[in-house]
């Protein structure tokens, strides 16, 4: 008998019905996967446009709040900064608000005012000011000049230096070169690209310089720093002075480095101010605080006799920082800031807004 080999076309047939079907399981899970993010980046814009305007609702939250203040007066311990509330508002519409997690739509807000006269401007700032904010730091006396002189000449139209500052001609060259404003500060942070401060950015950031080696113990005397010792400061330039405020400092709100630039208040000045307006628990922002309503008696009454002093002070906050953060489910959060004026409960402007 007669066997004929068997044929492979059926195994082949077999063999080809797999691959198809594998490269349709590929296509369709490519177009799936395609679908997939389509959807994600369709929702993520919708959530954009959602993020948007809650940030926008957080500012107007911040906005009526402002409005809503009926005190003479701007302290720690008022609703728009976090406190539990003045006697001024017991009984009024901000009575009980809360600026954490607040509801607007399908979401929540959370908004914090901070005062920007809480600190000096440095764009109304004279040298005298400058000096003091750094020998307050304790920067040495070789780079107090440098740097008071050259922030005076980076806001100061063109011409020739100041003694110890820097113009264009000085920032021409570095590497790489650029030319001095001669304007105004928009952003504080402006400080880093000048003179005296590009090279010990610690001066800006305050803490320690973290780019030269220095012994572990640093001793603080008020003599400078040694060659080899890494600079400490407790506070930085950004701490203190901020471009955009009415030009007075708030003696309700300011901290104690921001107080000693007020002429004739030195740390221990500073201290009484602070403590005279915290009340008897000695801590700002809080029910039991005693405001000031003048700033010339507030002065006084804690040992600065300076006349000049009272002009450079206020109790009354015009400018206004806001950030907001706004969440919507477990979609990761997004942070919007903005800048308000206040020049009446009836005229409150937003001038700037940007997402982080």
């Amino acid at each position: 008998m007669k066997i004929r080999p068997g044929h492979n076309s059926d195994g082949i047939a077999l063999i080809t019905a797999l691959i198809a079907i594998l490269v349709l399981s590929a296509l369709a899970a490519g177009f799936a996967l395609s679908m997939k993010v389509e959807t994600r980046l369709a929702y993520n814009a919708n959530s954009e446009t959602q993020f948007y305007w809650l940030g926008r609702s957080g500012v107007g939250l911040a906005c009526w709040v402002l409005a809503q203040e009926k005190c003479p007066y701007d302290s720690l311990n008022q609703i728009w900064a976090g406190g539990s509330g003045s006697d001024c508002e017991t009984n009024g519409p901000l009575a009980g608000l809360s600026l954490n997690n607040y509801p607007v739509g399908d979401g929540t807000v959370s908004v914090k005012i901070i005062d920007l006269e809480r600190k000096a401007n440095i764009n109304t700032a004279n040298s005298l000011e400058i000096q003091q904010a750094l020998t307050v730091m304790g920067v040495d006396a070789n780079d107090i000049s440098v740097v008071a002189d050259s922030i005076q000449d980076w806001i100061g139209p063109a011409g020739p230096p100041r003694v110890a500052g820097a113009e264009s001609d000085y920032y021409q060259g570095l590497d790489p070169p650029y030319y001095a404003k001669n304007a105004p500060i928009d952003d504080i942070s402006e400080l880093l690209l000048v003179r005296g401060i590009l090279d010990h950015p610690e001066i800006y950031w305050g803490g320690c310089a973290s780019n030269r080696p220095g012994p572990t113990f640093q001793h603080k005397l008020g003599f400078g720093n040694s060659p080899n010792e890494n600079p400490c400061y407790p506070f930085g330039l950004k701490d203190v002075f901020t471009p955009i405020s009415n030009g007075h400092i708030n003696i309700n709100t300011a901290d104690a480095n921001a107080l000693q630039l007020i002429p004739g208040v030195d740390a221990a000045i500073a201290e009484n101010l602070i403590k005279l307006r915290a009340g008897p628990d000695g801590v700002d922002g809080t029910e039991d605080d005693t405001p000031f309503l003048s700033p010339a008696v507030a002065l006084q009454s804690a040992g600065d006799n300076n006349p000049a002093a009272g002009n450079l002070v206020t109790t009354r906050s015009s400018t206004f920082e806001v950030q907001v953060t706004a969440q919507i489910g477990n979609v990761p959060p997004r942070k919007y800031t903005a800048i308000v004026f206040r020049n009446s409960p009836t005229d409150i402007r937003i001038v700037g807004f940007y997402c982080e």
